[in-house]
């Protein structure tokens, strides 16, 4: 891999081989990062209805939210001291002496068929204090955030996400993103149409295919709105860049030229997309705006040299990518208004595929070291980079909309996987599927 020819290539048959299951089932096996992780505990949610159980595990769903952030450890049900069903029940003294520092009951009732009302309170353990001031009795400043919400059936699950959101949020001053959603591409070889882009919740429930065909899929980027996925389809035997609705279906073609058709990126606004076209030579970054349908051209190398990844500041004003054009490839990026560009990289021989954080100040790549390609973060700053995973032949990172934690594609034991890794190196996870082959993850916008 010295050039980025033969990485466009690698990353092109890799989009042959690589893993979840027609059912998009993934397991998360969590591989480091727990030791320090803040230890809390979600009680089982009150249920209230006309069925033996409730339509979620809400507690469950929350619990799983908190540990896949690496920031929280959930105990586990079985050795909870006590089930309480209400702040007014909790034995702050039982959760302390067990180390808990923040304690979760809720309630879940139906209030007409396919209708839930569903709340919880949020009770840090080591506020409270009774009369005689001993911490056993809740005080009223324990409780650290309370709602009650009325939610359809269809909406519990999702909202059993925005409510771990507020409890992330409250406990550590970051916004949650676990009412979202990724996208990936499934291979299933046995299928009549094996190649499919799925959407999932960000935890790989409710997964529904948005396009099929029984050509190569590669490429899935979110547009803001969380409504549009650009991505890039050979359906028709070469490659194609289609945008599409993934609630009506709808969609359209916006880069069918010879040659090189690939790597979509939205504008932070959704006007517009940057890709990396060959149509006049090289492959080159274009900027597409999707009102006027007018393309045009940000880079100008020439020379047989390799522009491609854009990805877009936060701001809007720079377009980022990976080009060859100081002999291997490192990342680069242009000002849009003056067509200024600057290389981004210097640690290491080979950075690509870069994504800017939320902020704006640093940028999560593929960084080669030692031989290993892996996912790595800089500060745009300094310039420091820190190399995050320790998996092989990395590719594919994509941020989470919070900017904590990054999903990738991988290898492990001979079959590609993704793999999850917060962005202080600290937590880390593999999701490995049951069946089929995966590619390509993209994590969504925050969808409110």
């Amino acid at each position: 891999m010295n050039k980025l020819a033969t990485l466009l290539l690698s990353a092109f048959l890799s989009s042959l081989m690589l893993v979840p299951s027609a059912q998009a089932e993934l397991e998360i096996v969590i591989t480091g990062g727990m030791d320090d992780a803040r230890p809390v505990a979600i009680a089982p949610f009150v249920w209230n209805g006309t069925t033996v159980a409730p339509p979620q595990d809400m507690a469950e769903i929350i619990a799983r939210d908190l540990e896949r952030s690496g920031r929280f450890r959930p105990m586990a049900v079985a050795d909870m001291p006590e089930q309480p069903t209400s702040s007014a029940t909790v034995n702050l003294a039982a959760w302390r002496n067990r180390g808990i520092e923040a304690v979760v009951v809720g309630k879940i009732s139906e209030t007409a068929p396919g209708q839930y009302q569903i709340g919880f309170e949020l009770i840090d353990v080591f506020k409270g204090k009774d009369k005689a001031g001993s911490a056993s009795a809740l005080g009223s400043s324990s409780v650290i955030e309370a709602r009650q919400h009325l939610v359809p059936s269809a909406g519990v699950r999702m909202h059993a996400h925005k409510m771990a959101d507020i409890i992330y949020e409250k406990l550590t001053g970051e916004r949650g993103a676990f009412a979202t959603m990724i996208a990936y591409v499934n291979i299933d070889r046995g299928d009549r149409l094996p190649y499919k882009l799925y959407v999932a919740d960000s935890d790989d429930y409710n997964p529904r295919v948005v396009a099929s065909t029984t050509e190569p899929l590669m490429s899935p980027a979110w547009a803001k709105d969380g409504h549009r996925i650009a991505y890039v389809s050979f359906e028709k035997g070469r490659s194609q860049l289609f945008v599409q609705d993934i609630y009506t279906g709808q969609r359209q073609v916006v880069a069918a030229f010879p040659g090189h058709n690939g790597a979509p990126a939205w504008s932070p606004d959704g006007t517009k997309l940057a890709m990396s076209l060959s149509h006049e030579g090289n492959p080159e970054i274009y900027i597409y705006d999707l009102a006027s349908r007018q393309t045009k051209r940000m880079t100008q190398t020439g020379g047989g040299v390799i522009d491609t990844d854009p990805t877009w500041s936060p701001d809007g004003q720079y377009v980022a990518f990976t080009s060859d054009r100081g002999g291997k490839p490192q990342i680069y990026r242009v000002h849009l208004a003056s067509g200024q560009t600057q290389r981004v990289t210097f640690e290491g021989d080979y950075n690509s595929e870069p994504e800017y954080s939320p902020d704006g100040k640093k940028m999560v790549m593929i960084n080669r070291t030692a031989g290993q390609f892996r996912v790595g973060i800089q500060d745009l700053a300094s310039g420091n980079l820190q190399v995050l995973s320790d998996t092989q032949l990395d590719q594919s990172p994509s941020l989470a909309p919070n900017g904590s934690m990054v999903i990738y594609a991988t290898l492990y034991r001979g079959q590609q996987v993704l793999a999850v890794v917060s962005t202080d190196g600290r937590f880390k996870a593999r999701l490995q599927a049951r069946k089929g082959e995966v590619r390509a993850p993209a994590w969504s916008p925050f969808l409110d």
